[in-house]
Protein backbone atom coordinates (compact mmCIF):
# COMPACT_ATOMS: atom_id res chain seq x y z
CA UNK A 1 0.00 0.00 0.00
CA UNK A 2 2.48 2.29 1.33
CA UNK A 3 4.55 1.48 -2.41
CA UNK A 4 1.77 2.21 -4.34
CA UNK A 5 0.77 5.45 -2.16
CA UNK A 6 4.28 7.06 -2.71
CA UNK A 7 3.91 5.66 -6.45
CA UNK A 8 1.15 8.48 -6.91
CA UNK A 9 2.56 10.94 -5.43
CA UNK A 10 5.15 10.83 -7.77
CA UNK A 11 3.09 11.47 -10.68
CA UNK A 12 1.14 14.23 -9.04
CA UNK A 13 4.78 16.21 -8.11
CA UNK A 14 5.70 15.87 -11.96
CA UNK A 15 2.91 17.18 -12.75
CA UNK A 16 3.25 20.05 -10.88
CA UNK A 17 7.03 20.12 -12.68
CA UNK A 18 8.91 19.05 -9.31
CA UNK A 19 11.38 16.55 -9.35
CA UNK A 20 11.57 15.60 -5.27
CA UNK A 21 8.63 16.20 -2.50
CA UNK A 22 9.61 16.93 1.28
CA UNK A 23 7.22 15.45 3.01
CA UNK A 24 6.88 15.93 7.05
CA UNK A 25 6.98 18.37 9.84
CA UNK A 26 9.43 21.24 9.05
CA UNK A 27 8.11 23.20 12.31
CA UNK A 28 9.22 20.83 14.66
CA UNK A 29 11.27 17.99 13.06
CA UNK A 30 11.93 15.00 15.12
CA UNK A 31 9.41 16.21 17.70
CA UNK A 32 5.98 16.25 15.56
CA UNK A 33 2.75 16.42 17.34
CA UNK A 34 -0.23 13.42 15.45
CA UNK A 35 -1.59 16.14 12.89
CA UNK A 36 1.77 17.31 11.95
CA UNK A 37 2.68 13.42 11.30
CA UNK A 38 -0.06 12.71 9.40
CA UNK A 39 1.03 12.87 5.79
CA UNK A 40 3.85 10.65 6.94
CA UNK A 41 1.65 8.25 8.68
CA UNK A 42 -0.12 7.60 5.56
CA UNK A 43 2.48 7.61 2.78
CA UNK A 44 5.12 5.37 5.01
CA UNK A 45 2.88 3.59 8.17
CA UNK A 46 5.27 4.95 10.17
CA UNK A 47 3.51 6.33 13.72
CA UNK A 48 6.56 8.14 15.86
CA UNK A 49 7.13 11.77 15.98
CA UNK A 50 10.55 11.76 14.39
CA UNK A 51 10.49 11.53 10.49
CA UNK A 52 11.05 13.17 7.19
CA UNK A 53 10.54 11.73 3.75
CA UNK A 54 11.78 12.50 0.42
CA UNK A 55 9.86 11.12 -2.21
CA UNK A 56 10.79 11.65 -6.00
CA UNK A 57 10.98 9.98 -9.51
CA UNK A 58 12.83 7.20 -7.98
CA UNK A 59 13.85 8.38 -4.67
CA UNK A 60 12.16 6.64 -1.57
CA UNK A 61 13.67 7.83 1.54
CA UNK A 62 12.79 8.09 5.37
CA UNK A 63 15.02 9.93 7.77
CA UNK A 64 14.50 8.98 11.84
CA UNK A 65 16.58 9.31 14.69
CA UNK A 66 18.38 6.74 16.80
CA UNK A 67 14.86 6.44 18.81
CA UNK A 68 12.63 5.26 16.31
CA UNK A 69 15.31 2.94 14.21
CA UNK A 70 13.65 -0.27 15.56
CA UNK A 71 10.12 0.88 15.43
CA UNK A 72 10.97 2.07 11.28
CA UNK A 73 12.25 -0.79 10.71
CA UNK A 74 8.30 -2.94 11.75
CA UNK A 75 6.24 -0.03 10.74
CA UNK A 76 7.72 1.50 7.33
CA UNK A 77 7.56 -0.05 3.93
CA UNK A 78 10.48 -1.75 2.29
CA UNK A 79 9.95 0.43 -0.37
CA UNK A 80 11.72 3.46 0.96
CA UNK A 81 15.19 3.62 2.42
CA UNK A 82 15.36 3.89 5.89
CA UNK A 83 17.98 6.35 7.35
CA UNK A 84 18.72 7.19 10.40
CA UNK A 85 20.24 10.38 11.03
CA UNK A 86 23.26 11.09 12.94
CA UNK A 87 21.96 13.95 15.05
CA UNK A 88 19.47 15.89 14.02
CA UNK A 89 17.20 15.00 10.65
CA UNK A 90 17.67 18.71 8.78
CA UNK A 91 21.29 17.90 7.48
CA UNK A 92 20.41 14.62 6.30
CA UNK A 93 17.68 15.68 4.81
CA UNK A 94 19.66 18.44 2.71
CA UNK A 95 22.10 15.66 1.91
CA UNK A 96 19.14 13.73 0.12
CA UNK A 97 17.99 16.52 -1.94
CA UNK A 98 18.34 17.54 -5.89
CA UNK A 99 16.63 19.28 -8.28
CA UNK A 100 13.66 21.07 -7.91
CA UNK A 101 12.30 20.15 -4.40
CA UNK A 102 8.61 20.92 -3.20
CA UNK A 103 8.01 21.80 0.69
CA UNK A 104 4.77 22.13 2.62
CA UNK A 105 4.95 25.75 3.11
CA UNK A 106 2.30 25.32 5.49
CA UNK A 107 3.99 22.98 7.88
CA UNK A 108 7.26 24.75 7.81
CA UNK A 109 8.93 27.45 10.26
CA UNK A 110 10.83 30.37 8.67
CA UNK A 111 13.40 29.74 10.93
CA UNK A 112 14.27 25.88 9.58
CA UNK A 113 13.82 26.71 5.93
CA UNK A 114 16.13 29.34 6.31
CA UNK A 115 18.53 26.40 7.99
CA UNK A 116 17.58 24.10 5.35
CA UNK A 117 18.74 26.01 2.26
CA UNK A 118 21.74 27.70 4.40
CA UNK A 119 23.00 23.56 4.73
CA UNK A 120 21.79 23.09 0.77
CA UNK A 121 24.25 25.82 0.03
CA UNK A 122 27.10 25.07 2.35
CA UNK A 123 27.36 21.59 0.25
CA UNK A 124 27.01 23.36 -2.94
CA UNK A 125 24.22 21.26 -3.93
CA UNK A 126 21.72 22.05 -6.73
CA UNK A 127 18.56 22.63 -5.25
CA UNK A 128 15.58 24.93 -5.53
CA UNK A 129 13.22 24.97 -2.88
CA UNK A 130 9.46 25.09 -4.02
CA UNK A 131 6.63 25.68 -1.72
CA UNK A 132 4.19 23.13 -2.78
CA UNK A 133 1.25 22.52 0.13
CA UNK A 134 -1.30 20.29 -0.64
CA UNK A 135 -0.22 17.59 -2.34
CA UNK A 136 -0.36 14.34 0.03
CA UNK A 137 -3.55 16.10 1.18
CA UNK A 138 -4.94 15.59 -1.60
CA UNK A 139 -3.94 11.87 -2.21
CA UNK A 140 -5.50 11.61 1.39
CA UNK A 141 -8.91 12.95 1.05
CA UNK A 142 -10.38 9.41 -0.83
CA UNK A 143 -10.39 6.85 1.93
CA UNK A 144 -9.59 3.53 0.64
CA UNK A 145 -11.96 0.47 2.12
CA UNK A 146 -9.41 0.22 5.37
CA UNK A 147 -9.16 3.39 5.85
CA UNK A 148 -13.44 3.33 5.99
CA UNK A 149 -13.15 0.54 8.37
CA UNK A 150 -10.86 1.92 10.90
CA UNK A 151 -12.89 5.15 10.74
CA UNK A 152 -16.28 3.37 11.32
CA UNK A 153 -15.01 1.64 14.25
CA UNK A 154 -14.02 4.41 15.71
CA UNK A 155 -17.22 5.93 15.04
CA UNK A 156 -18.80 2.30 16.86
CA UNK A 157 -16.62 3.24 19.60
CA UNK A 158 -17.83 7.22 20.16
CA UNK A 159 -21.49 5.75 20.01
CA UNK A 160 -21.06 3.08 22.90
CA UNK A 161 -19.80 5.62 24.83
CA UNK A 162 -22.72 8.16 24.59
CA UNK A 163 -25.09 5.07 25.11
CA UNK A 164 -22.93 4.03 28.22
CA UNK A 165 -22.67 7.49 30.32
CA UNK A 166 -26.49 8.26 29.07
CA UNK A 167 -27.62 4.79 30.92
CA UNK A 168 -25.83 6.16 34.07
CA UNK A 169 -28.01 9.22 33.73
CA UNK A 170 -27.22 13.10 33.12
CA UNK A 171 -28.94 15.04 36.20
CA UNK A 172 -27.06 15.99 38.96
CA UNK A 173 -23.69 15.41 37.25
CA UNK A 174 -21.18 17.95 36.34
CA UNK A 175 -20.26 18.79 32.73
CA UNK A 176 -16.94 17.40 33.65
CA UNK A 177 -17.60 14.36 35.26
CA UNK A 178 -19.81 13.61 31.76
CA UNK A 179 -17.02 14.63 29.94
CA UNK A 180 -14.31 12.34 31.53
CA UNK A 181 -16.85 9.15 31.95
CA UNK A 182 -17.08 9.15 28.17
CA UNK A 183 -13.32 9.52 27.85
CA UNK A 184 -12.71 6.99 29.95
CA UNK A 185 -15.68 4.64 28.19
CA UNK A 186 -13.56 4.98 24.42
CA UNK A 187 -10.59 4.13 26.23
CA UNK A 188 -11.95 1.02 27.71
CA UNK A 189 -13.24 -0.28 24.69
CA UNK A 190 -9.50 0.12 23.32
CA UNK A 191 -9.12 3.74 21.06
CA UNK A 192 -8.51 7.02 22.94
CA UNK A 193 -10.03 10.83 22.80
CA UNK A 194 -10.10 12.03 19.05
CA UNK A 195 -10.12 15.43 21.01
CA UNK A 196 -10.91 16.76 24.28
CA UNK A 197 -15.07 15.77 24.87
CA UNK A 198 -17.16 19.11 25.04
CA UNK A 199 -20.23 18.64 27.36
CA UNK A 200 -22.11 22.25 27.50
CA UNK A 201 -24.94 23.13 29.53
CA UNK A 202 -27.69 25.43 29.30
CA UNK A 203 -26.24 28.68 28.47
CA UNK A 204 -22.66 26.96 27.83
CA UNK A 205 -24.58 25.39 25.16
CA UNK A 206 -24.15 28.62 23.15
CA UNK A 207 -20.25 28.40 23.04
CA UNK A 208 -19.67 26.25 20.21
CA UNK A 209 -16.83 24.91 21.53
CA UNK A 210 -16.90 25.27 25.20
CA UNK A 211 -15.02 23.77 27.34
CA UNK A 212 -16.64 21.14 30.21
CA UNK A 213 -16.99 23.21 33.36
CA UNK A 214 -18.15 21.98 37.12
CA UNK A 215 -21.48 23.02 36.19
CA UNK A 216 -24.29 20.64 37.23
CA UNK A 217 -26.91 19.70 34.65
CA UNK A 218 -30.48 20.51 35.55
CA UNK A 219 -33.86 19.89 34.59
CA UNK A 220 -34.79 22.24 31.93
CA UNK A 221 -30.71 22.47 30.45
CA UNK A 222 -29.96 20.84 26.86
CA UNK A 223 -26.62 19.65 26.35
CA UNK A 224 -24.69 19.91 23.48
CA UNK A 225 -22.25 17.01 23.98
CA UNK A 226 -19.33 16.20 21.17
CA UNK A 227 -16.76 13.80 21.38
CA UNK A 228 -15.37 11.11 19.04
CA UNK A 229 -12.57 8.31 19.13
CA UNK A 230 -8.85 7.64 17.43
CA UNK A 231 -8.78 4.11 16.78
CA UNK A 232 -5.17 3.06 14.55
CA UNK A 233 -4.75 6.40 13.85
CA UNK A 234 -8.27 7.40 12.09
CA UNK A 235 -10.59 9.78 14.21
CA UNK A 236 -14.26 9.64 14.42
CA UNK A 237 -16.61 12.72 15.20
CA UNK A 238 -20.27 13.05 16.44
CA UNK A 239 -22.28 15.48 18.11
CA UNK A 240 -25.56 14.98 19.77
CA UNK A 241 -28.07 17.34 22.04
CA UNK A 242 -29.39 15.96 24.54
CA UNK A 243 -32.23 17.03 27.22
CA UNK A 244 -32.37 16.77 31.55
CA UNK A 245 -36.00 16.70 31.45
CA UNK A 246 -38.16 18.50 29.46
CA UNK A 247 -37.10 21.69 27.24
CA UNK A 248 -39.18 25.26 26.85
CA UNK A 249 -40.96 25.82 24.07
CA UNK A 250 -38.66 27.93 22.41
CA UNK A 251 -35.55 25.13 22.78
CA UNK A 252 -37.00 22.68 21.54
CA UNK A 253 -38.20 24.35 18.54
CA UNK A 254 -34.80 25.49 17.65
CA UNK A 255 -33.84 21.87 18.03
CA UNK A 256 -36.53 20.41 15.56
CA UNK A 257 -35.30 23.16 13.23
CA UNK A 258 -31.42 22.22 13.30
CA UNK A 259 -32.39 18.09 13.15
CA UNK A 260 -35.09 19.08 10.23
CA UNK A 261 -31.56 21.40 8.24
CA UNK A 262 -29.49 18.55 9.48
CA UNK A 263 -31.58 15.60 7.57
CA UNK A 264 -31.79 17.76 4.72
CA UNK A 265 -28.18 18.66 4.28
CA UNK A 266 -27.93 14.84 4.24
CA UNK A 267 -29.84 14.48 1.33
CA UNK A 268 -27.54 16.70 -0.23
CA UNK A 269 -24.55 14.48 -0.01
CA UNK A 270 -23.30 13.05 -2.45
CA UNK A 271 -20.51 12.56 -5.24
CA UNK A 272 -20.44 16.47 -6.75
CA UNK A 273 -21.61 18.43 -4.86
CA UNK A 274 -19.75 21.29 -3.76
CA UNK A 275 -18.74 21.96 -0.49
CA UNK A 276 -20.71 25.43 -0.44
CA UNK A 277 -23.92 23.66 -1.51
CA UNK A 278 -24.69 21.30 1.00
CA UNK A 279 -23.55 24.47 3.30
CA UNK A 280 -26.45 26.38 1.75
CA UNK A 281 -29.03 23.72 2.26
CA UNK A 282 -28.72 23.72 6.02
CA UNK A 283 -28.22 27.58 6.14
CA UNK A 284 -31.30 28.42 4.72
CA UNK A 285 -33.87 26.32 6.18
CA UNK A 286 -32.37 27.40 9.67
CA UNK A 287 -32.23 31.56 8.51
CA UNK A 288 -35.99 30.93 7.70
CA UNK A 289 -36.43 29.48 10.94
CA UNK A 290 -35.60 32.99 11.89
CA UNK A 291 -31.89 31.50 13.38
CA UNK A 292 -30.08 32.85 10.81
CA UNK A 293 -27.22 34.91 12.92
CA UNK A 294 -27.02 31.92 15.30
CA UNK A 295 -25.19 29.48 13.03
CA UNK A 296 -21.98 31.15 12.93
CA UNK A 297 -19.63 28.04 11.38
CA UNK A 298 -19.63 25.42 8.79
CA UNK A 299 -21.52 22.62 7.64
CA UNK A 300 -18.85 20.04 8.16
CA UNK A 301 -15.31 18.92 7.50
CA UNK A 302 -13.46 16.04 6.56
CA UNK A 303 -12.03 13.89 9.10
CA UNK A 304 -9.34 11.05 8.34
CA UNK A 305 -5.76 10.40 9.96
CA UNK A 306 -6.84 14.41 11.57
CA UNK A 307 -9.99 15.24 12.80
CA UNK A 308 -10.26 18.11 10.96
CA UNK A 309 -8.82 17.91 7.35
CA UNK A 310 -9.96 18.44 3.74
CA UNK A 311 -12.06 18.72 2.58
CA UNK A 312 -14.58 21.72 3.70
CA UNK A 313 -18.20 22.09 3.87
CA UNK A 314 -19.06 25.74 4.26
CA UNK A 315 -20.33 29.64 2.77
CA UNK A 316 -16.38 29.75 1.29
CA UNK A 317 -16.18 26.27 0.45
CA UNK A 318 -14.35 25.35 -2.84
CA UNK A 319 -14.01 21.68 -2.37
CA UNK A 320 -16.61 18.96 -4.53
CA UNK A 321 -17.37 16.41 -2.66
CA UNK A 322 -16.11 12.64 -4.44
CA UNK A 323 -16.44 9.01 -3.56
CA UNK A 324 -14.78 8.13 -0.82
CA UNK A 325 -14.67 11.46 1.27
CA UNK A 326 -15.06 11.43 4.89
CA UNK A 327 -17.28 14.12 6.02
CA UNK A 328 -19.43 15.55 9.21
CA UNK A 329 -22.87 17.36 8.45
CA UNK A 330 -23.13 19.63 11.76
CA UNK A 331 -25.56 22.57 11.43
CA UNK A 332 -25.72 24.51 15.08
CA UNK A 333 -27.99 27.28 16.51
CA UNK A 334 -26.65 28.99 19.45
CA UNK A 335 -28.63 31.59 21.14
CA UNK A 336 -26.12 33.30 23.70
CA UNK A 337 -27.05 33.41 27.22
CA UNK A 338 -29.85 30.77 26.54
CA UNK A 339 -28.75 27.80 25.12
CA UNK A 340 -26.96 25.51 22.46
CA UNK A 341 -28.43 22.85 19.72
CA UNK A 342 -25.87 20.83 17.42
CA UNK A 343 -26.57 17.73 15.95
CA UNK A 344 -23.43 15.61 13.83
CA UNK A 345 -23.13 12.86 12.18
CA UNK A 346 -19.53 11.56 10.39
CA UNK A 347 -20.67 9.93 6.72
CA UNK A 348 -18.36 8.85 4.14
CA UNK A 349 -19.57 9.87 0.27
CA UNK A 350 -19.94 6.77 -1.71
CA UNK A 351 -21.94 6.01 -5.13
CA UNK A 352 -25.66 5.64 -3.18
CA UNK A 353 -24.88 9.41 -2.27
CA UNK A 354 -23.40 9.25 1.66
CA UNK A 355 -23.10 6.09 4.18
CA UNK A 356 -23.49 7.28 7.79
CA UNK A 357 -21.23 5.85 10.15
CA UNK A 358 -23.09 7.78 13.30
CA UNK A 359 -25.92 5.24 14.24
CA UNK A 360 -27.51 7.63 17.30
CA UNK A 361 -31.06 8.38 17.02
CA UNK A 362 -31.55 11.85 16.93
CA UNK A 363 -34.91 12.67 18.31
CA UNK A 364 -34.66 15.13 20.72
CA UNK A 365 -33.69 12.12 23.61
CA UNK A 366 -35.18 13.78 27.07
CA UNK A 367 -32.41 11.96 30.42
CA UNK A 368 -32.88 12.36 33.48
Amino acid sequence: MSADRAARLAVALAERGLDQLIVGDLVRPGDSGPDAIANTRWLTGFTGTSALVVVGGEARVFITDFRYTERAEHEVDAVFERVTAASRLLPELASRLAGRVGYDDTATSVANLAKLQQTIEEAGSQVELVAASGLVETLRRAKDAEEQAKIAEAARITDDAYETVLAEGLAGRSEREVADRAEARIRELGAAPAFPAIVASGANGALPHAEPSARELRAGDLVVWDMGAILDGYCSDCTRTFAVGEPDAEARQAYELVLAAQLAALEAIGAGVGGQRADEVARAMIAEGGHGDDFGHGLGHGVGLEVHEAPRLGPRSEDVLAEGDAVTVEPGVYVAGRFGVRIEDLVIVDENGYRNLSSLPKDLRIVE
